[in-house]
């Protein structure tokens, strides 16, 4: 069966960098479009980042444009979201979701991605 597993999450200064790891299995990871979202209390899911799976460009909220890298390794199964500036805004569970061979251009819609993991908490202080 589909699994997805992010790591990563923790708590750290405004201004201050995570990495999120999220590492697939069951699935023929390079041909699905990986995805970033999150979840703030009391907010909906929303888009974070994505990175398609034919030739890997990425897609990002403009919230986190330029402050977020969304990245994958077909080899190892991963996809990763390097966070730097983080703000206490960003605070939330971060959900990483895979949407299979979608040729698309809604990545930021949740409706795409059919697989969720169960997401890691990211708390940035001010």
């Amino acid at each position: 069966q589909v699994q997805l597993v992010e790591s990563g999450g923790g708590l750290v200064q405004a201004g201050g960098s995570l990495r999120l790891s999220c590492a697939a299995s069951g699935l023929a990871f390079s041909s699905y479009v990986m995805g970033w979202f999150r979840q703030a209390p009391g907010k909906e899911r929303e888009f974070v980042a994505a990175i398609s799976w034919s030739v890997s460009n990425t897609y990002y909220a403009d919230s986190v444009k330029g402050r977020f890298t969304i990245s994958r390794d077909n080899a190892k199964n991963t996809v990763t979201l390097q966070m730097n500036s983080l703000k206490p805004e960003d605070t939330a569970v971060y959900f990483c979701a895979a949407a299979p061979r979608y040729t698309g251009s809604d990545y930021a819609a949740r409706t795409v991605y059919n697989y969720w993991g169960q997401g890691t908490q990211v708390t940035v202080s001010s």
